[in-house]
């Protein structure tokens, strides 16, 4: 099951450490192109990182090995960035993190 959740440099920290994320995840009404976009554009009202994840079940926690990329908002204007799961030190510089 794909996720999105809209995260701080906080978070992002705790995740990159061994943390997990749960609770504010968004779900995509279908895999269709257009619903997981939509679901990425949610997920983005929630924080400056939208973090992508394919968890192995519905009520499972999203961990840094789960992830599958992150979307950065670095500038303020609403473009989304892609970076890959092994940029998270790029993203929190990112943030200023």
């Amino acid at each position: 099951m794909r996720v999105w959740a809209g995260i701080d440099a906080a978070a992002l920290v705790a995740l990159r450490d061994g943390g997990t994320l749960a609770g504010d995840l968004v779900a995509a009404e279908s895999e269709d192109e257009q619903h997981e976009y939509e679901a990425l554009l949610a997920a983005s009202e929630d924080g400056p990182v939208v973090v992508v994840a394919e968890l192995p079940q519905a009520e499972a926690d999203v961990t840094l090995d789960l992830v599958e990329a992150w979307y950065v908002d670095a500038d303020g204007s609403g473009e989304l960035a892609w970076y890959a799961p092994e940029e998270v030190g790029a993203v929190l510089d990112l943030l200023g993190a």
